[in-house]
């Protein structure tokens, strides 16, 4: 079962701390590096596993040694997004790598996607736009724990 928990406000200085340490390890490699999903948006229940997304230029070995060398490991069979109902984009607009910790670390799931992509401008937009409504940020919390009862967690 997947287990929700109440917002916690220490997520944001976790971010924080991963930031600046995934920073020093990609430098120049990462065009910039966001705090995504539900712990990102304030008040907002969620798994207590931080979501960040790194956007690059491209997927390519340098990314992937400076993540290990970070230690991150590739989850190698995600490869892509789920592409939103109504959209008819190129599957090429939703491919992106995930990483995980390798040791016991924080819980943390690594997004690794393309500058200027649907799926790296959907997840900013997404995170942006529960922050600026809390009425709807809560709605879609409750649909969350009413769904979590029923579902194993995958990620």
């Amino acid at each position: 079962m997947i287990m929700i928990v109440p917002y916690q406000p220490n997520w944001q200085n976790e971010f924080l701390s991963l930031q600046q340490a995934l920073h020093q390890t990609l430098d120049n490699l990462a065009l910039r590096i966001d705090h995504i999903g539900s712990t990102s948006v304030p008040g907002l229940a969620a798994k207590d596993i931080i979501d960040i997304q790194i956007t690059v230029e491209s997927l390519d070995a340098a990314v992937e040694a400076a993540l290990n060398q970070a230690g991150y490991q590739r989850v190698a069979h995600l490869t892509q997004d789920h592409l939103p109902p109504g959209r008819n984009d190129s599957s090429d607009d939703w491919i992106q790598w995930v990483f995980k910790p390798i040791a016991s670390q924080r819980p943390v799931n690594v997004h690794v996607r393309l500058v200027g992509r649907a799926n790296q401008r959907y997840a900013l937009l997404f995170r942006d736009y529960l922050r600026a409504n809390p009425a709807i940020a809560q709605a879609y919390a409750e649909v969350k724990l009413a769904l979590a009862k029923y579902h194993p967690d995958r990620c």
